[in-house]
């Protein structure tokens, strides 16, 4: 059996990690990766899949930045090119990104199966080009491997068919598992960085509605500078956030400004963070994950488990002010110890599901 995962952004590098190893595990499955330059910045994109312990991809379609149109269109080309070529059984696609939009279009086109990993999710704001990737991905597929109780809710009041639908769990928590321990072992960047752990507050920001919108970056800029006059507030910035600050003219005055980390320096500043300030989906469920409360700077949230629980604060970014009180708020708060992302064994429950239905075709083809 042959299986295309179609990739192109960090945090489906690590979904990818985490189901890329249990397809290793069966012998039956030839797995090939196919990368489609999504991120193409070497911080963002090459030194993870050194740390993740993983092959490089097989095939890069180097597509990098364009608008939503442009770069999706490119996406579908490539990816189609390379399926006609490789004629897998089966395509991969993992989470919200233009990425996974495109591979699932070029697939059922094709009419090869189409795997949805982290299937389900809503926010129910079609502003966000994230959503209408969601959405759409998933009326594509063939294979809908959904995370959490609330996912599989949201596919059955689309009128999906249940035969499609995979409650496995998480991957991310495979994923912080796995390389939760990796970043105690290797990495020393708490150190590196002059930090104490549990003295300093995370901040990470890239979505577009965020970045794009001058008076709610404007807004952003000023709430992390206003936390930081009471507690060291670091930020890795993203390429996107960088080039929209600049355009703008904005700029910290307290806070402290990184270059992109590799995953597990990231990892292990979320782990030692006594908050983690964010608008991404992945960033905050590995709040969740290591047990650190998060503020999420939208209005919206498609893990809304997180909400419920108490570990996650949702706030509009549009006053400066309203984000650190909310920051402060939510330092050293817990939520609930209610645990929805499964047992740490959803790629390998991926790989199963996907194993069984090669057999079951193999054997009606020999009938």
């Amino acid at each position: 059996m042959k299986i295309v995962s179609a990739i192109g952004a960090r945090p489906q590098f690590v979904k990818a990690a985490a189901v890329t190893r249990a397809l290793n595990s069966i012998a039956a499955i030839d797995h090939v990766l196919v990368h489609t330059g999504q991120h193409y910045d070497g911080n963002m994109s090459d030194i993870f899949f050194e740390e993740l312990d993983i092959p490089k991809p097989a095939y890069h379609l180097g597509i990098g930045s364009a608008t939503h149109g442009a770069q999706t269109g490119r996406m579908i080309e490539g990816i189609e090119h390379l399926l006609l070529q490789l004629m897998p059984d089966a395509l991969l696609v993992y989470g919200d990104t233009n990425s996974t939009l495109a591979g699932a279009l070029a697939a059922a086109k094709l009419h090869i199966p189409v795997a949805h990993v982290e299937a389900g999710l809503r926010s129910f704001n079609r502003r966000m080009p994230e959503e209408i990737n969601r959405v759409l991905t998933d009326h594509a597929s063939d294979f809908l491997f959904v995370p959490t109780a609330a996912a599989v809710k949201n596919l059955e009041q689309e009128g999906i068919s249940e035969e499609k639908i995979f409650l496995v769990g998480d991957v991310m928590y495979d994923a912080s598992l796995y390389y939760g321990a990796k970043a105690d072992r290797e990495s020393r960047i708490v150190q590196q960085l002059g930090l104490h752990p549990k003295q300093y507050i995370l901040a990470t920001i890239h979505r577009a509605e965020n970045t794009d919108d001058r008076r709610l970056l404007e807004s952003i800029f000023e709430g992390l500078d206003l936390a930081a006059q009471e507690m060291a507030v670091v930020v890795p910035l993203h390429p996107r956030t960088r080039d929209a600050a600049k355009r703008n003219g904005l700029t910290f005055q307290h806070a402290r400004v990184i270059e992109p980390v590799g995953y597990l320096d990231m990892v292990m500043l979320e782990k030692h963070a006594r908050l983690i300030i964010t608008d991404s989906g992945g960033v905050q469920k590995e709040a969740f994950f290591y047990e650190v409360p998060c503020v999420t700077l939208r209005g919206e949230t498609e893990w809304v488990e997180l909400v419920d629980l108490g570990w996650n604060r949702l706030i509009s970014p549009v006053s400066g002010t309203a984000i650190n009180e909310g920051i402060l708020s939510m330092i050293d708060q817990c939520g609930s110890s209610a645990f929805p992302y499964g047992n740490g064994n959803a790629a390998q429950k991926v790989a199963d599901v996907l194993h069984r239905w090669s057999t079951a075709m193999s054997d009606k083809t020999l009938l």
